[in-house]
């Protein structure tokens, strides 16, 4: 895929122009079946087992609202700081797509449940940016097609396509940004953390995993520049579905140095779709992009609407959880860590693996050392996330303990998270198979210590003429004789004793 537009530096840019942002976040739930049929939702099935007439959109098939859709709309709802609508209904949207087999799509338009709401999201250097929420509604997720035969993976130049309808009719939550403004040049770290911030807030809720790598979270990245000082926004472009952290920055410092250059040049931005091509971080164009009216929308007739009961949502709204950033901002101080820091465990997805390591009984300077070194380098080699480690808070905890106790040190300890990992067993298990505890014990150490000093007599004499910092030397030649489990403290009370130094 070759690019053939201009751009012009991100800086020069800005200097011009000044971005404005919206965001579209789709967000499949985690419910157990679709969302106005009894079709599974469960990931890995044959193509197109997870079927219906209702979900194939066939003659006579008439759809049923799921109710945990309903309060996992309402919940995040709240969580944003959404209103809930008393009263609002689904609509049809109507377009082809060959992945949606009923050729609209059921949605909501002027009724969503949610609406008028609020994101803090903090930024690296601890600033927080308020972004507005525009709505957040109901809809349905479209099929999935593969094209084949292609150099590209899309339609043009596919030779044919096949379709697979597990995945049309899973709830999806879009989630829809107020025009984002005054971000300036942190617009593509705003976006990323807004993304962050919301995914953090969508897992706490517990309605979905939202892990963006297997599509359960998607963003769609509106951009448009305006002159500096101007009032009116500029014409927009939308990137559609960038699933990742990254990629949704990327996708705005790359459409931001686009639109200038186009309009650096004198010429106009085309409204229309986009797509980001994660290999070299450059957007190219899809489809002409359509107004409201171009979908034809209408109120679907075959469902009745929705009237949350007030007292179910009240009882919803004192039933949500600490949000993320409140949470983070607590733990941060109870931890008494710095922005900075936090934010790398936040990044590093380790903040609930630490919360269990405490409450197994580690204090949080080991807890957060233990997942945040030794762990988090093992995690990053295997391109997982730290939770995927087949090791437990529980387990980490006990080698916390293992160390404080003065059982093992950390290079031992590092020994037993290697056998924890390799499936020896646990923590306790390791070191007793593989023969790993600390030697302590005058009798065994005194031997060790009594070869380094025959071993090592110049050293030894300095020691004894008062240069104790030599005594490391020693310390060091007895830890090698010991393949490191010696006590080293213990051995250099040892050594100090034996040569008479007090």
């Amino acid at each position: 895929m070759t690019v053939t537009e201009e751009l012009v530096s991100f800086e020069d840019a800005l200097a011009s122009y000044d971005p404005v942002m919206g965001l579209e976040v789709h967000v499949e739930l985690g419910t157990t079946t679709k969302m106005f049929c009894g079709c599974a939702t469960a990931l890995g099935a044959e193509p197109n087992a997870q079927t219906c007439p209702t979900c194939l959109g066939l003659p006579g098939a008439l759809p049923v609202v799921n109710s945990v859709g309903v309060e996992s709309a309402i919940r995040i709802g709240l969580a944003l700081g959404c209103e809930i609508a008393e009263w609002c209904r689904f609509s049809r949207k109507n377009y082809f797509y060959p992945d949606m087999p009923k050729n609209f799509q059921t949605s909501q338009y002027d009724e969503p449940i949610a609406f008028n709401g609020r994101l803090d999201v903090q930024l690296a250097d601890g600033e927080v940016f308020r972004v507005g929420i525009e709505r957040a509604h109901m809809e349905e997720d479209t099929g999935k097609s593969t094209h084949v035969g292609g150099a590209t993976g899309r339609i043009h130049g596919a030779s044919h396509s096949l379709l697979d309808y597990n995945r049309a009719g899973i709830p999806l939550i879009e989630i829809v940004t107020k025009p984002i403004e005054g971000a300036g040049e942190r617009a593509p770290e705003i976006a990323r953390a807004y993304v962050a911030e919301l995914r953090e807030l969508i897992r706490s809720l517990g309605v979905s995993e939202a892990r963006m790598e297997m599509g359960q979270m998607r963003c769609d990245v509106n951009l448009s520049l305006r002159p500096r000082g101007a009032v009116a926004f500029g014409t927009r472009s939308e990137t559609k579905n960038v699933n990742s952290l990254r990629s949704v920055e990327r996708a705005v410092r790359f459409e931001i140095q686009r639109h200038a250059a186009v309009l650096e040049a004198g010429g106009t931005i085309t409204q229309e779709t986009r797509h980001f091509h994660e290999e070299n971080g450059t957007t190219t164009s899809g489809r002409t992009k359509e107004e409201a009216e171009d979908y034809r929308y209408f109120p679907e007739p075959d469902l009745v609407p929705v009237a949350p009961d007030r007292a179910w949502v009240e009882r919803l709204r004192a039933e949500l959880p600490e949000l993320p950033l409140a949470r983070r901002n607590r733990l941060r101080a109870d931890w008494g860590i710095s922005a900075h820091e936090m934010q790398s465990v936040l990044n590093a997805g380790a903040i609930d693996l630490i919360v269990a390591t405490i409450e197994a009984g580690a204090d949080a300077a080991a807890a957060r050392k233990w997942w945040m070194g030794e762990l988090a380098r093992r995690a990053n080699e295997q391109g997982v996330e730290p939770a995927a480690l087949p090791i437990t808070p529980e387990q980490v905890a006990r080698v916390a303990a293992l160390v404080a106790e003065g059982s093992l040190n950390d290079k031992l300890a590092r020994q037993v998270i290697d056998g924890v990992l390799a499936g020896e067993g646990t923590p306790d298990e390791v070191v007793a198979k593989r023969g790993l505890a600390i030697v302590s014990d005058t009798g065994a150490l005194g031997v060790a210590v009594d070869e380094a000093i025959a071993a090592n007599p110049a050293i030894a004499d300095k020691v004894r003429g008062g240069k104790v910092a030599a005594a490391g030397a020693l310390v060091g030649a007895v830890m090698k004789a010991t393949r490191g489990q010696a006590d080293a403290a213990r051995a250099r009370e040892l050594i100090l004793e034996k040569l008479g130094v007090s």
